[in-house]
C-alpha cells in the first residue's frame, strides 16, 4: 500500500493523513469547491477537486472518488466516518475497481447496516436483545398485540437508519397506530425504507459501545468500552473511556458479546458494537457501526494504540500484532465534540467566520480539528469544528483538565458547544457518574450559560478600562469577582 486516498474532509481527513505519513504512505485529498483552501487539502501529498460544494455532488459520488484514485494512482481508500464510510454499494465498487477499501466487506456493511438483519446475526451468538420484534412490522393490529405483550412504553424504530430518525416512543396502546404511521413516514423520507420494528422502551438508558478490531486471519479483539450517554437529539456530544459505571465483570461480558457480534459477520477492520445499559446494569445489543467512530481518540488514549494505523495494517493483510490479553487499559479520557451550534437555541447549527480561533495546550490535551483562524464554517456539512480530548490518570483528572482546556479554547465569530461542555463537566450528575441519555432534558438549563457569558463579558469590559499595573492586584483581591456579584444583585433588583 503506497498511496491512500482519503475520501473525507476536515479533521478526520487530517487525522488519517497524519498516521499514514508516519507509516511512510503517501496521501491524496479530495475536496469540493467549498473546501479548496481547507487544511486537509494543503496537508496531503496530492489533492484533486471532485465537484461542487453540495456533498451529493462531491463527497457522496462514488464514481468521482474512484476516478480520483485512478487519476492519482492511489491503491487504497480510507473513507473516514460519515459520507460513504458505511455504504455497501460503494465498498463493492471499490473492490470491483481492484482497489482496497480500508474497512469491512460490503457484505458485513449490508448486514449491520440494517438493524433487523444485525439483530438476526447477533442472535446466532445469543447476544442479549431488548424484548420486542425480530422482524419488520407489517400488520398494525398484530404489532399492537405484540406491543401489549412487551409492555408499554415501547419504542418504534426505523430498521434502516439512526440518529433518532424514524423513532417514536409510545406510552399507551391508544397512541400506537398514529405513532407507527409517523415513524414509517419519517423512515421512508430519511432512508428510503419504511421498515420499522418495536422494542421495550428503556426509560433511563446509558449508551455504552465497545471498540473491536478484526483481521483477515480470523482474529478479533475488543479495546474496552466508551460511554456515550451525553447526547442531544439522539446524537453524541461527550464521550469518555472507560465508563464510570461498569464493573470488571460486566466489562468482560460486554467485550465478549461485542467480539461475537463481529464474528457473526466475519468482521474485518475497526468497528463499534453499541449497547444500551438499563438501571439494573443489564445490557442489550443496539447496533454495529462498520467504520471508525468520531470518538475513537478516547480509546486510543487509554490503550496507547493508533486505530488508523491498525486499520491500515489490517487492510494490507497483516495479522493483529497483539491478542486480547496484551491489551491493557490505563487512565481516563474524555472527548467533547466542539460543534458550531448554539446551545441556547436548541443546539441549532451556527455559521460564520472563525474570527478568533486559538486551541488549548498542555499536558493531556489533544485537539483534532480541521480549521484555523479566519476560515469560514461552511453550511454544507456537519457543523463539528473540532474534537477536544483530555486525558488523566483518573476520571477526576480528565474532568478538571477538560474544564481548563475549555476555558483556554478561544473561539469567536460563531456559537459553539464549549459552554455546554463546561456545564456538563461541572454538573454533579456527571461528576458522580449518575446520569443517562436524558441528561440534557433533565439538567441542562440555558440560563446557566447566559449568566456565565454575561459574567465573562463584564469581566472583559472591566479589565479593558483598568490599566495593566492595577489588573493583577485587582484579580488577587477578588475585586472583579465582587464586581460581578454586585452587578448580578443590582441586575436582579432592576428586574
Amino acid at each position: 500500500m503506497r498511496k491512500i486516498l482519503v475520501a473525507n474532509r476536515g479533521e478526520i481527513a487530517l487525522r488519517i493523513m497524519r498516521s499514514a505519513r508516519e507509516m511512510g504512505i503517501k496521501t491524496v485529498a479530495v475536496f469540493s469547491e467549498a473546501d479548496r483552501a481547507a487544511l486537509h487539502v494543503r496537508y496531503a501529498d496530492e489533492a484533486i477537486c471532485i465537484g461542487p460544494a453540495a456533498s451529493n455532488q462531491s463527497y457522496l459520488v462514488a464514481e468521482k472518488i474512484i476516478a480520483a484514485c485512478v487519476t492519482t494512482g492511489a491503491d487504497a481508500i480510507h473513507p473516514g466516518y460519515g459520507f460513504l464510510s458505511e455504504n455497501a454499494e460503494f465498498a463493492r465498487q471499490v473492490r470491483d475497481a481492484g482497489l482496497t477499501l480500508i474497512g469491512p466487506s460490503p457484505e458485513a456493511m449490508e448486514i449491520m447496516g440494517n438493524k433487523l438483519s444485525a439483530k438476526a446475526a447477533a442472535l446466532k451468538y445469543n447476544i442479549p436483545m431488548v424484548p420486542g420484534t425480530e422482524e419488520a412490522i407489517k400488520d398494525v393490529e398484530e404489532a399492537k398485540l405484540r406491543a401489549i405483550e412487551v409492555g408499554f412504553p415501547i419504542l418504534i424504530k426505523a430498521a434502516a437508519g439512526g440518529g433518532g430518525k424514524g423513532m417514536r416512543v409510545v406510552d399507551s396502546v391508544g397512541d400506537f397506530e398514529e405513532q407507527m404511521q409517523l415513524a414509517v413516514s419519517e423512515a421512508t423520507s430519511a432512508f428510503g425504507d419504511g421498515s420499522v420494528f418495536i422494542e421495550r422502551y428503556v426509560s433511563s438508558p446509558r449508551h455504552i459501545e465497545i471498540q473491536v478490531l478484526g483481521d483477515t486471519h480470523g482474529n478479533i479483539v475488543h479495546l474496552f468500552e466508551r460511554e456515550c450517554s451525553i447526547q442531544r437529539r439522539h446524537q453524541k456530544v461527550i464521550e469518555e473511556a472507560p465508563s464510570s459505571i461498569l464493573s470488571p465483570e460486566i466489562r468482560s461480558q460486554m467485550g465478549k458479546c461485542a467480539v461475537d457480534v463481529a464474528r457473526s459477520v466475519n468482521y474485518v477492520g475497526a468497528g463499534t458494537v453499541e449497547f444500551i445499559l438499563d438501571e439494573q446494569l443489564d445490557f442489550y445489543f443496539l447496533e454495529m457501526n462498520t467504520r471508525l467512530q468520531v470518538e475513537h481518540p478516547v480509546t486510543e488514549l487509554i490503550t496507547g494504540l493508533d486505530l488508523v494505523k491498525e486499520q491500515i495494517r489490517i487492510a494490507r493483510g497483516e495479522a493483529l500484532s497483539f491478542n486480547q490479553q496484551d491489551i491493557t487499559m490505563k487512565g481516563h479520557a474524555i472527548e467533547l465534540r466542539v460543534y458550531a451550534e448554539d446551545p441556547l437555541n436548541n443546539f441549532l447549527p451556527d455559521i460564520g467566520t472563525l474570527t478568533t480561533y486559538k486551541t488549548p495546550k498542555g499536558i493531556g490535551i489533544r485537539v483534532d480539528d480541521g480549521f484555523e483562524e479566519g476560515m469560514e464554517i461552511p453550511i454544507y456539512y456537519d457543523p463539528m469544528i473540532a474534537k477536544l480530548i483530555t486525558y488523566g490518570n483518573t476520571r477526576q483528572d480528565a474532568i478538571e483538565r477538560m474544564i481548563r482546556a475549555i476555558d483556554e479554547y478561544e473561539i469567536t465569530g460563531i456559537q459553539t458547544t464549549l459552554g455546554f461542555g463546561k456545564f456538563v463537566m461541572q454538573h454533579e450528575a456527571f461528576r458522580s457518574g449518575n446520569f443517562d441519555t436524558h441528561f440534557v432534558s433533565k439538567y441542562f438549563n440555558t440560563s446557566s450559560l447566559v449568566n456565565e457569558q454575561e459574567d465573562e463579558a463584564l469581566i472583559a469590559a472591566l479589565i479593558s478600562v483598568i490599566d495593566a499595573d492595577n489588573t493583577k492586584s485587582l484579580l488577587k483581591s477578588n475585586v472583579l469577582e465582587q464586581a460581578v456579584s454586585n452587578w448580578r444583585k443590582n441586575r436582579l433588583k432592576i428586574k
